[in-house]
């Protein structure tokens, strides 16, 4: 996680400054995963494995399997913040080229190409609300959703601004089994996992 300068800290706000010390200290000793969202911090207590990962994993090999080699559907650490704006977040599938990922402490948000996340089955909220919300207050440019639930989906993309601050203007959905366009790459969708009910059944 990336310390900054006391000259880059003065714009970071204390409050921030608490919770991003919060979660670095508790963020491997305690299940889920931690955000900072413009609310607060948010965990997501997403099952190990599973549909989740699986999803993640077959999106990422798909988009590297289209993408040329100095980029890479990135599934691994580390947290993409940004410190003026206050948020600190942990994309499921980060796409960005090798050089932008080779540096100390957090990922800089606008070297981030694609952020696509799976729809969390305990928090669908926190993916389909508050995320698409920051996303484009840290200028991702495209925000993909996989939805396990329900075998759907969709692309958000063209930051634009309005009176609430900046937002994707244009959003595509898509059902399993058709193919999806994130950014510049089209891949499949076909086979991805969904979500078991309590009887033994799909979503």
């Amino acid at each position: 996680m990336t310390t900054a300068p006391d000259s880059a800290r003065q714009s970071v706000s204390p409050l921030y400054r608490a919770m991003r010390d919060f979660v670095q200290t508790v963020d491997d000793s305690l299940p889920g995963k931690f955000e900072i969202t413009k609310e607060g911090i948010v965990l997501d207590m997403m099952s190990p494995g599973g549909p989740h990962e699986v999803t993640a994993a077959h999106v990422s090999r798909r988009l590297e399997k289209a993408m040329p080699d100095d980029l890479l559907a990135h599934t691994g650490t580390p947290d993409v913040e940004d410190e003026p704006e206050g948020i600190m977040r942990h994309p499921d599938v980060v796409v960005i080229a090798w050089t932008d990922l080779n540096v100390e402490g957090s990922i800089d948000p606008h070297t981030v190409i694609a952020a696509i996340e799976v729809v969390s089955k305990s928090n669908p909220d926190n993916d389909w609300v508050t995320k698409l919300r920051d996303y484009p207050l840290m200028g991702i440019p495209v925000y993909a959703l996989f939805d396990p639930r329900t075998g759907t989906g969709a692309v958000f993309s063209d930051i634009h601004t309005t009176p609430s601050g900046p937002r994707y203007a244009t959003r595509k959905d898509f059902v399993y089994g058709e193919d999806v366009a994130i950014a510049d790459w089209t891949i499949p969708t076909d086979g991805l996992p969904r979500y078991a009910t309590e009887d033994g059944g799909q979503e």
